[in-house]
Formats: C-alpha cells, sequence, structure tokens
C-alpha cells in the first residue's frame, strides 16, 4: 500500500484542492422540480450502462443528498479530473487488497472512461462506484444483519462523508481506514495477510499425490522435496531441505502446517493433511476475503468486551478492552449434518450453577421416547425428572405408564435431567437468551474437548473450562473467585448469578483467523458456508436496500 500512498500524494500535488460549494445546502429529491441538467436526470433515473452494475436505485436518495441542489460536477474541473479523483480511483482499483472485488467498482474501465465518458455520465458513476465501495467497506456487501448491539451501527451518512471528509482530503485511504473500516486489530491482521496471499497465489504451485498409506515419521517417502517446496511456500518451513527420509524439521513443518489447518498435529502425512496441502492459495485467498467480509458485519463498538464464538475453528475467545484475545479455549458446536449452531448475536445475562436440564422436544420425539416406551425405568436410572408444564414432578416410583407416555407424545409432559455431574449441561450453564434456545454450558463429555474436529452437539455450544470463563464473566460481581465458583459447581443447591453488566456473546462463523503473532489458521468450511457467501458476493449490485 506504501505504492499506493506515494502515487496518491503525487497526484495530489497537481492541483488545489476542490471545494464542493453545495455542502452544507438541505437535499432535495429530483422529482420535487424538474432536471435542469444531466446530473440530475442521471440521478433520477438511477440507472447507467457504463456501470459494471448499470442500476443504483438503491443509492438514488443518497446521490440526491450529495449532488443537490445544484447537481454539478462534483470530481471534475474545466481542466479536467480532481487530484481527489484520481486518488479515488487507485483506491477502487486497489480494492482487491481490501478483499474487494475491483471490478464491482468499475476499477477496469476508469482508465477508458476518463476518456470517452461525457463529464455527467463520468461524475455520477464514480460517485455510485464510491458509496458503493465505502458502503461494502463500513456494513459489508452481502451483510444478512446477524449482529445488532452497537445502536449507532447503521448511522453512517455517506453522502457527508463522502462530500466532508474525502472530496478535499490529502489521504483519503487513511480517513477510510480509520472512520469507515472495522477497528479491529484482527481485521487489519487479516488485510495484512491477504496481501500476502495475493501474491502467492500468483507463484506456480506444487502438488503432492495421494498417498496410500500414512507416511509416518521417520519413513522414506518420495516426494521429500516437493513437500518440502510446499510447505516453504506457505510459510510453515523456513529453508529447503535435503533429505530423502520424511524426518526432523520437516516433521516439525507439518505438525505447525495440521495445527494451523483444524488437522491433530501427529506429523503424519495422512489423506486429510495431503488434501489441506493442496488446496490451491487462491481458494485460501477467497477464505480470507470471506473473512474480511464477514468482519465487516460485526458492529464496530460493544458497551463491554465480547466473548466471541467462532464455529468452524472450535473456538472460543473473550476479549479485552482493545478487542485482543483475552481468554481462549476449544468448544463443541452443532453437528454438520442435522444440528448446526446459529450465527448470532445475545447478551450473556447470568450464570446457572448445577443446572437442570430440560430435554428440548426434538430431542425427546427423535431420540429418547422410543428408549422410554422399551425402558420403563430409563428416567430413574438416568436421573431424570417427570414434569408438567408447570415445573411441578410427576412422581414415577413405578416406572413410566403408559398414560404418561402419552403425556409425553402430545406436549403434556415434559423431561429434566436432574443437576450433577452427569448433566448434560455439567455443572454451569451460561444464560444467552435467543430465539434459537442455545445457551454455552459445561459438558461431562470432557474427551471430544482432544479431537480436532469438534462438530458434536445438538447446537448449543459446550465449553473446554468453564470455571475460567465463569471467572471472567463474573469480574466485579461479588468476587466470584475460582474457589467459589468452584464451591458453587459442586455445591447441593441450583442457583443463578445475574451480572451486574450483560456480556455481548457472539457466534460468528470465520474460516480464516490471523492471530496476534500473524499466524493464520484456515478451518474446514464445515456448514458449507463459504460457498454460500461467495455466491451471495457475486450477485452485484442492488445488494442491500438503503433508501
Amino acid at each position: 500500500m506504501s505504492k499506493l500512498h506515494a502515487n496518491c500524494g503525487a497526484v495530489l500535488k497537481l492541483a488545489a484542492l476542490l471545494v464542493f460549494s453545495a455542502a452544507l445546502v438541505p437535499a432535495q429529491s429530483p422529482e420535487s422540480e424538474a432536471c435542469s441538467n444531466n446530473i440530475c436526470r442521471l440521478v433520477e433515473h438511477g440507472r447507467s450502462t457504463d456501470l459494471h452494475f448499470p442500476d443504483f436505485v438503491d443509492f438514488r436518495s443518497r446521490l440526491v443528498a450529495f449532488y443537490a441542489p445544484a447537481y454539478s460536477p462534483a470530481w471534475l474541473t474545466d481542466n479536467g479530473l480532481t487530484p481527489q479523483a484520481f486518488a479515488m480511483i487507485a483506491l477502487l482499483k486497489a480494492s482487491e487488497l481490501k478483499g474487494l472485488k475491483p471490478e464491482d467498482y468499475n476499477a477496469d474501465l476508469w482508465d477508458v472512461q476518463v476518456a470517452h465518458l461525457d463529464r455527467s455520465q463520468f461524475d455520477v458513476c464514480l460517485t455510485v462506484s464510491l458509496m458503493r465501495y465505502l458502503a461494502d467497506l463500513h456494513f459489508g456487501k452481502a451483510n444478512p444483519g446477524f449482529f445488532h448491539l452497537d445502536p449507532k451501527y447503521k448511522d453512517f451518512d455517506i453522502p457527508n462523508f463522502l462530500r466532508l471528509k474525502l472530496m478535499n482530503s490529502a489521504d483519503p485511504e487513511a480517513i477510510i481506514a480509520a472512520e469507515v473500516e472495522p477497528p479491529y486489530a484482527g481485521y487489519k491482521r487479516t488485510q495484512k495477510v491477504l496481501a500476502d496471499y495475493l501474491v502467492k497465489a500468483r507463484a506456480p504451485e506444487t502438488k503432492l499425490s495421494d498417498v496410500v498409506a500414512t507416511v509416518e515419521p521417520g519413513s522414506p517417502y518420495a516426494e521429500v522435496q516437493i513437500l518440502s517446496q510446499r510447505l516453504e511456500q506457505l510459510g510453515d518451513l523456513s529453508a529447503p531441505v535435503n533429505e530423502t527420509e520424511y524426518r526432523g524439521a520437516l516433521v516439525d513443518a507439518v505438525k505447525h502446517f495440521q495445527s494451523c489447518h483444524g488437522l491433530e498435529p501427529d506429523g503424519r502425512l495422512g489423506k486429510a493433511t495431503i488434501e489441506q496441502l493442496n488446496v490451491p492459495l487462491s481458494q485460501r485467498v477467497v477464505q480470507l476475503r470471506l473473512s474480511l467480509e464477514r468482519w465487516r458485519w460485526v458492529p464496530h463498538y460493544f458497551p463491554h468486551p465480547p466473548i466471541v464464538v467462532n464455529i468452524p475453528e472450535f473456538t472460543l475467545r473473550t476479549l479485552d478492552s482493545n478487542y485482543e484475545t483475552d481468554l481462549e479455549m476449544k468448544v463443541v458446536v452443532g453437528s454438520s449434518y442435522e444440528n448446526q449452531t446459529p450465527v448470532f448475536s445475545a447478551d450473556l445475562g447470568y450464570i446457572t450453577f448445577r443446572p437442570y436440564w430440560n430435554v428440548p422436544r426434538s430431542i425427546l420425539e427423535n431420540e429418547m421416547l422410543t428408549k422410554l416406551d422399551q425402558d420403563r425405568s430409563y428416567l430413574a436410572t438416568h436421573r431424570y425428572q417427570l414434569v408438567n408444564l408447570s415445573e411441578k414432578i410427576i412422581p414415577t416410583p413405578n416406572g413410566l405408564t403408559d398414560a404418561m407416555i402419552k403425556g409425553l407424545s402430545n406436549g403434556r409432559y415434559r423431561i429434566r435431567q436432574m443437576p450433577g455431574p452427569d448433566n448434560a449441561l455439567g455443572l454451569v450453564r451460561f444464560g444467552i437468551p435467543n430465539e434459537h434456545n442455545v445457551y454455552l454450558h459445561d459438558t461431562p463429555s470432557q474427551t471430544l474437548f482432544s479431537k480436532a474436529r469438534r462438530d458434536f452437539s445438538h447446537g448449543c455450544v459446550r465449553v473446554e473450562h468453564p470455571v475460567q470463563l465463569a471467572e471472567w464473566s463474573l469480574r466485579g460481581t461479588d468476587s466470584w473467585t475460582q474457589p467459589k465458583i468452584r464451591a458453587a459447581m459442586h455445591g447441593l443447591k441450583t442457583f443463578q448469578v445475574n451480572l451486574n453488566n450483560p456480556i455481548p456473546v457472539l457466534l460468528v462463523y470465520a474460516t480464516a483467523v490471523v492471530l496476534r503473532n500473524g499466524e493464520v489458521h484456515f478451518a474446514s468450511d464445515i456448514y458449507l458456508q463459504d460457498a454460500l457467501l461467495e455466491n451471495r458476493l457475486a450477485q452485484g449490485y442492488p445488494s442491500r436496500t438503503t433508501e
């Protein structure tokens, strides 16, 4: 980006800065009076075939606010383009470095259009492209509206920002980075890694042959040199090795690669490791682009540092006041086949120690009713209780009766599991009320955390270290130290602790994450969400409702 800065700076010295004469005049709709010039007519029409995506009716009101009442050119003088116009075009051409597609903003056509378009067409097309660019950087191009924690999130006045901040700016790139894009260090690190991978993806790539049997460390391996080249290209190996066997630095490099790609870091060259090594770098570029897009869906401000669960990475992180990782742990998420954990945001408002587990209706119908019918003592042997809709316990001293089974089938009764170490929620539940009935909780199934791929739940999120998460969440709430938390978890009573300040919780989906040390982790697209998002981004404009 330093070259872009230099080019923009040289251009900006060519002419005086433009002062937009109508900057503070209230906007009027072009329909309110007859359009007197071409710019007004173009804005009213809301379409130009000189754009890759001609329809811009979704930005028409913003264009009115930008141009009215004079509807004079913003990027042209009698002597040609303003220095800011050149700088803006340079940014659009470099939008690939932001994870965007330059053709979305006519970047491949500006050199031709400068010479051939009439003044009005050029000015409006450039403004439309800039507004699309700013909106995409701020909101994301395909924002589904999952996160609404920041009440000021949508208060981005693009016409005023364009007019007052960029039209006379000597460094528009810096202003956009500071005031438009997400303020998070992780977002900036992802951009930096993307720039590196864009360069790597242009170079020839080596490919390893499929293996019939797993190659163990210390074994002969015919493609040692190809493996060495690939690991060096990916950054896992600092220098090539001259070996005939698979051992030493190569094994260490493979272990590092595996740990960064959601694989068991055992150093063994099996089918899954070879497949990941052979993923084209162009696909890694796509993952990084999609990660930047998802970053833009996140609000730019939180009232308190959030808890973030990245679903395909199977990782939970709590953030500090600088939005860097404070606490990190493994999680188990919903099965990729039937019980996918949804993406959403909620507030952690309370923590329940020694919780009951109210068996969801779907689990009762799909998994338990047959067991209960076959084994009428199942509830007692597994520490479940039969309750009515008012939570009143229905005694079952002799096991379930036919009437009780029928009551469960028709919804008259429910089942809940009693508190204790064998409870499906473990000894602590983190309450995040939401429409999906998904929450964070402890689990008695600790062995699942040792697996690299951890999508085994019915949709809720099982956390590896509930004591540490509870301590972090209860900071400032009646001195809840680890000993006090452990005592509550292993006590005799079920009780709830309300947080003084609710904590934002984000369940997100990103298959590329760049850590504070610059290391990038790629995850498998377990729910096939990357492909859906990539298709959505390819649909062009209009891409959102802005009127």
